[in-house]
């Protein structure tokens, strides 16, 4: 079979930039799942439902997330063109922000599918939650500053395939043809487009009003150089192909995974751990941890089973000032031992 021709766009070609303002712009309607927007309904009219619920619930559909995420960035507040976080957006939205946003949001459904999307946000979706997941797990071997921003930016590193698939009616399948890796991809979106979905996403992410940091890491996630954030959503994206029995290059994973400061060994649990995971972990608490980063530090060496001496030894601190943390730890949870404290601390998702 003949390949069709995709066209490329060439400096100064008004129809390319055409072709891509017109994507931008549909974005801005792309549509939830028909199931996870009527749950979000539900749950804005039940007065006993809490944030964490809501926050949840957002959080479990992509287009979801971009919709409460541009709306919060644009909204007058001293936090505008700072929200990296769905709690965060759901904070300054609101219960009843967050309704009326749902009750307009355009919906799809796998069993009656539109023309202008077919089957992309459903495709779209479950990459994009599976890379969340690997970010999750990556994140309980790293030290990142933000874990909710990093799980936000995994989740939308790849939307700007969206605007691609939008423009070019031979995207993905005939840009790609036969390349099976992220690597190669992105190569053959270079070759045939003269641009990238890596590129477009943080263009897109940018006209959202989303945060420099995230626009940044979704721009730079493929880029041969990436560090930081970006480098952590590659390899996050390596993982999620990986878990769902697509093609990697296993070099470049060793190699973004030291990038990061993962070692080999840490890398294959993270592997090992991927396939077949449900969800994101257990649900975050709203409660804000109340634990200094030591006290949390010598929790997580308790709930490992180790005693004072151990702790002390792992932490480079005397007995006496492991037990002083844990005697705070205990007070400011309000638990009567260690069982109690790790288990408080865990469901609350502090450690």
């Amino acid at each position: 079979m003949a390949r069709r021709a995709v066209p490329r766009p060439q400096r100064g070609n008004e129809g390319h930039g055409r072709r891509l303002t017109e994507a931008f712009e549909a974005l801005e309607a792309f549509p939830a799942l028909a199931e996870s927007r009527n749950r979000l309904l539900r749950l804005t009219r039940d007065q006993h439902a809490s944030t964490g619920d809501i926050v949840a619930a957002v959080e479990s559909d992509v287009a979801l997330v971009i919709a409460v995420l541009r709306i919060a960035n644009r909204a007058q507040s001293p936090q505008r063109g700072k929200i990296a976080s769905v709690p965060a957006a759901v904070d300054v939205l609101g219960a009843a922000g967050i309704e009326a946003l749902a009750s307009r949001a355009a919906v799809f459904d796998f069993f009656e599918r539109t023309a202008a999307w077919d089957a992309a946000p459903e495709r779209f979706r479950l990459h994009a939650l599976s890379a969340q997941r690997a970010a999750d797990r990556l994140v309980r071997e790293l030290p990142f500053d933000d874990r909710d921003e990093l799980l936000i930016s995994a989740l939308l590193h790849d939307v700007g395939k969206l605007v691609l698939e939008h423009a070019y009616s031979g995207y993905p399948v005939e840009v790609h043809a036969a390349a099976r890796t992220p690597e190669e991809r992105i190569r053959s979106e270079r070759l045939e487009l003269g641009v990238d979905h890596a590129l477009v996403g943080g263009v897109l992410a940018r006209r959202w009003g989303l945060p420099a940091r995230m626009a940044s890491a979704i721009e730079r996630h493929h880029a041969d150089d990436a560090c930081g954030e970006a480098a952590i959503v590659r390899l996050s994206d390596m993982l999620a192909h990986y878990g769902n029995g697509l093609p990697i290059d296993s070099a470049q994973l060793l190699k973004i995974g030291r990038t990061v400061g993962l070692s080999s060994d840490s890398l294959r649990a993270v592997m090992y751990d991927l396939p077949g995971t449900g969800s994101a972990g257990p649900r975050r608490r709203m409660e804000p941890c109340p634990l200094s980063a030591r006290e949390i530090d010598v929790l997580r060496e308790l709930a490992e089973g180790k005693v004072y001496k151990q702790i002390a030894s792992e932490l480079n601190l005397s007995t006496s000032t492991v037990r002083t943390h844990l005697h705070n730890t205990y007070g400011k949870l309000g638990a009567v031992d260690r069982a109690q404290a790790v288990l408080l601390a865990t469901e609350r998702g502090w450690i």
